[in-house]
């Protein structure tokens, strides 16, 4: 082959090559680039006390020191609204949001009066002996611990308990040796049996007692009470009569709020009306109670009245000895209303944060009217029968800003 026909060969591969490659990359500038999504969860840490810190690494609170706790947010795209949040359920529990429903209330003028939070002494329970002996074991030790029913509450020795123990074995073994047509071993039996379960002994002991043949130097005596233990009154080693008290209990998810009032002022309440209770130790949470009683006495010395309101506590929040502001209302002034402490005031309006059908929260803009301390009326923004939150309402905001940045121009675009 000459050089001539070399050259030729090889400016055609070369130009061949060339428009190749020009294809391709005009092909690939034709195809449209895929965007890359990278989803990745947020972790911050908080303070159980203090909400409002949000730590990028584990450390304790700069507030109060204690130790921050891991907090991850899974929560979905928010999408176009950017003011929605989606929280997770530690988020929620965390933040101890509460949530009411729009809806008429009193909104004229109110009175206050400081009560006290009780214990419904209609729910409390007492644990007695009901034989005499010796405490060889105490089970509950300590006010406060919750009991149920079936329990093991203490252990006693008891002479007189063994002795009614040997009759009921005497009983069943002359029932099963003797067979004299004259005696009723059955109702020797259940007589025997019958003075076992009025002695705290319950039917599975009794069954225990008949399989094994043999009494037992302690036997275990188990509540048949539920609640919280509010008094424990013996000790280990204690000898104790029949009656004794051995505890008391009380139920902490019914709640007694007492306040005493002046002669003048019995007239703004009724029994079974309803009233409003605020309780500062809760962040001026309010909650809806039933007037139960009001003494029909007088006091002697001050000349004042006993007014006892019955409440529930069903999240266990609410204890016995906090402080209470009672609402009087005076001109019975009803209007479409939420809870004060709803509201978030700013320089630039007043806003509320509703939940979603979906279980998301939103921020929304609202014109007030008058209100009390309890509620404010709704001029504009809600409707009734939609669920704003009521306690936890700054720390949505806080989350807000967690992830969109103190951006108030999204608000303008809110529903009013």
């Amino acid at each position: 082959m000459n050089s001539n026909g070399t050259k030729s060969r090889l400016y055609f591969i070369t130009a061949g090559l060339s428009a190749l490659i020009l294809a391709v990359f005009v092909s690939s500038c034709k195809q449209k680039p895929q965007p890359i999504v990278k989803v990745q969860d947020k972790i911050y840490y908080t303070c159980s006390m203090h909400p409002q810190v949000h730590e990028e690494h584990p450390g304790n609170c700069p507030i109060c020191g204690m130790k921050l706790i891991k907090v991850e947010f899974t929560g979905a795209p928010a999408g176009p609204d950017k003011n929605k949040l989606v929280l997770t359920a530690a988020q929620i529990q965390l933040a101890g949001i509460q949530t009411d429903t729009v809806k008429e209330e009193n909104t004229g003028s109110e009175k206050t009066i400081s009560g006290t939070v009780t214990t419904d002494e209609d729910k409390a329970e007492e644990l007695s002996a009901k034989i005499g002996g010796r405490i060889q074991q105490l089970f509950v030790r300590a006010p406060g611990e919750k009991i149920r029913a079936g329990q093991p509450i203490y252990a006693i020795y008891s002479e007189n308990l063994q002795e009614s123990e040997k009759e009921y074995l005497l009983a069943k073994q002359q029932q099963k040796l003797l067979h004299n047509p004259d005696v009723d071993y059955a109702q020797l039996i259940s007589a025997a049996e019958n003075k076992l379960l009025l002695w705290g002994i319950t039917p599975a002991q009794i069954r225990n007692l008949a399989a094994s043949g043999k009494v037992s130097p302690t036997v275990t005596v188990y509540s048949k009470v539920n609640g919280t233990v509010s008094d424990i009154a013996v000790h280990e080693g204690d000898y104790i009569t029949e009656g004794m008290t051995i505890l008391k209990t009380q139920a902490l998810n019914s709640l007694w709020v007492q306040a005493q009032v002046y002669a003048s002022e019995t007239g703004y309440f009724k029994v079974n009306e309803m009233v409003s209770i605020a309780f500062p130790d809760l962040n001026g949470q309010v909650i809806t109670g039933k007037v139960e009683f009001m003494n029909p006495e007088l006091s002697d010395a001050s000349k004042v009245d006993l007014v006892r309101i019955s409440i529930p506590n069903n999240q266990g929040l609410i204890r016995p000895g906090m402080q209470a502001y009672i609402a009087m209302n005076k001109d019975g002034k009803r209007s479409l209303a939420i809870p004060a402490s709803a509201v978030l005031s700013a320089g630039s309006g007043n806003t509320v944060w509703i939940r979603n059908n979906d279980g998301s929260f939103s921020m929304r803009e609202v014109s007030l009217g008058e209100g009390n301390n309890s509620f404010v009326a709704i001029v504009s923004g809600l409707s009734a029968g939609e669920v704003v939150v009521t306690n936890g309402a700054y720390l949505l905001n806080s989350e807000y800003i967690f992830k969109n940045g103190d951006d108030k121009k999204g608000m303008a675009g809110m529903k009013m």
